[in-house]
């Protein structure tokens, strides 16, 4: 029964993985919590959002786990660090599964000098590559280097996903070759064309390989693109997921037979036969497209021969005319009945055609509007009239399942009266959910109350500015309505929610 009762936290931790600091409060709860968390917590501890001091701390933590001659020499070095560093009761390093080289090698040079960055570094780098580690995860700075102990190099042998740039060292590049051959997800910079063929032989060596992508592009040297893109016809069966910097040099997608996610970003001033791979390339599995500055007769014909699985279209482009857009619109109202989610260009100019595909695509869920076709720091002036027929157009025209629609790079908000026109025109169907990229900081009450108002008779559900450099502002929680008990509504907090009544039931 004890076992089992462990078990059952253990899964319900598991859900929360990524929610640090609600786990971190299950710590004080007693011992068996405790114990049953901190593996969850330490499986991955590299957070990509971590201060200054924050990454301290968890230097901290692995230096306690360093021979009591290397901690008490860094203790008398570097007075900043107040730690007794005392032997910790748990063997933290043990339980990580994710390794970030990257992460980990830039908190060692931040926190110590550059003469002593080298000295203690591959002291930590010890703790965590040893023949008693195991990951499943490996993300490789560019420049790692560092010499293997004796069947330490088997700590990887188990990695489902790899993060490397071909600038890293030579003999590191061929030990993850030879000893790597479970990879599903790999992501690679490419950057010097003489290691194409290291890294085409470590795809080539792996036995289920189901998502790449390229993190840069390197379409300036076509021969080391066309090396790297035939090392992938191996894994024409198996991969699902691709995604590409710059325009391809072989037909390689068109063997892809089981791709399910196609994500392709190109350059603003590419021209309509640099993308001529993709021209007449027909993908019958494929579910999810993310373009960004394709040529737009190539897009559309892929759509056309593509786009009846289609549940997610995401298209960005920097320079997108009215023609344009309208050849998008009308490509994608034609053939995709499936859709769920859209992320495209607004022209007030193409409203008529956006009716249309909100009566043709009855299974959309989220409408994501973007504003600019210059910069993201060029913002689009929007006034009340457009807004009008937006809004018009939404209310009459959207399916029942779509109700969540976001606004992204305008600097324009709608004013109270295009709103409140909006909210009685929506009234009686699912409660709207709207966010808008904004600067904003300073609401008015006007509008707090506008949409407390509304929220209270049960029409908006959410409405929030946000920002990419700000935190959310939430104005549908700032409004004086009565707090409404709900069940979970996503997969995963209804998991959580049942395990939780199996365990106190």
């Amino acid at each position: 029964m004890s076992k089992l009762y462990r078990d059952i936290l253990y899964l319900i931790f598991e859900e929360l993985q990524y929610e640090k600091e609600t786990l971190a409060s299950c710590l004080a709860v007693n011992k068996t919590w405790c114990e049953t968390v901190i593996p969850v917590l330490w499986k991955d501890p590299w957070g990509f959002y971590i201060n200054h001091e924050k990454k301290k701390l968890l230097l901290n933590t692995i230096i306690s786990h360093l021979a009591d001659e290397t901690r008490n020499g860094i203790k008398k070095r570097f007075i900043y660090f107040t730690s007794s560093y005392k032997k910790p009761l748990f063997n933290y390093i043990s339980f990580c599964k994710h390794l970030n080289l990257e992460i980990l090698e830039g908190i060692i040079k931040n926190i110590f000098t550059n003469n002593y960055y080298e000295e203690i570094k591959n002291d930590i780098l010890d703790l965590f590559i040893n023949e008693n580690m195991e990951y499943t995860h490996l993300y490789i700075s560019k420049n790692f280097d560092y010499n293997f102990i004796p069947g330490a190099e088997l700590c990887f042998s188990k990695i489902e996903y790899l993060k490397i740039d071909d600038r890293v060292d030579n003999n590191i590049l061929s030990i993850l070759t030879k000893i790597c051959k479970s990879i599903k997800e790999l992501k690679i910079s490419i950057n010097e064309s003489e290691y194409n063929y290291g890294i085409a032989k470590l795809i080539e060596n792996q036995k289920n390989l189901i998502n790449i992508s390229f993190l840069n592009d390197f379409s300036n040297d076509k021969s080391s693109r066309e090396i790297i893109e035939n090392s992938l016809v191996k894994h024409s069966n198996t991969i699902q997921y691709f995604s590409a910097h710059g325009q391809l040099e072989t037909k390689v997608l068109s063997s892809f037979v089981n791709l399910k996610m196609l994500e392709l970003i190109g350059n603003y001033n590419d021209k309509e036969l640099e993308w001529d791979n993709i021209r007449d390339l027909s993908l019958p599995s494929l579910q999810t497209l993310n373009a960004i500055n394709i040529p737009i007769n190539c897009l559309t014909n892929l759509i056309e021969s593509s786009g009846r699985q289609f549940t997610k279209i995401y298209y960005y482009s920097y320079f997108n005319d009215v023609f344009s857009n309208k050849k998008l619109i009308q490509t994608i109202c034609h053939n995709c009945p499936n859709l769920v989610y859209l992320e495209l260009l607004y022209k007030n100019e193409n409203i008529v055609d956006l009716e249309r595909l909100l009566i043709n695509c009855q299974n959309l869920k989220r409408l994501d509007f973007y504003y600019n076709n210059v910069s993201l720091f060029c913002r689009i002036q929007i006034n009340n009239t457009e807004w009008d027929n937006l809004f018009n157009i939404l209310a009459k025209s959207s399916p029942p399942s779509l109700f969540e629609f976001i606004f992204k790079y305008t600097d324009d908000k709608p004013g109270l009266e295009s709103l409140k026109l909006f909210f009685d025109n929506w009234e009686g169907r699912h409660p709207v959910s709207l966010k808008f990229e904004t600067d904003c900081r300073k609401v008015n009450n006007e509008l707090i109350d506008l949409i407390g108002r509304y929220k209270e008779k049960g029409v908006v559900k959410k409405f929030v500015y946000y920002s990419h450099f700000h935190k959310e502002l939430d104005l549908s929680m700032r409004c004086n309505t009565k707090k409404v008990i709900r069940k979970p509504e996503t997969k995963s907090t209804t998991s959580i929610w049942n395990r939780l009544k199996m365990l106190f039931n």
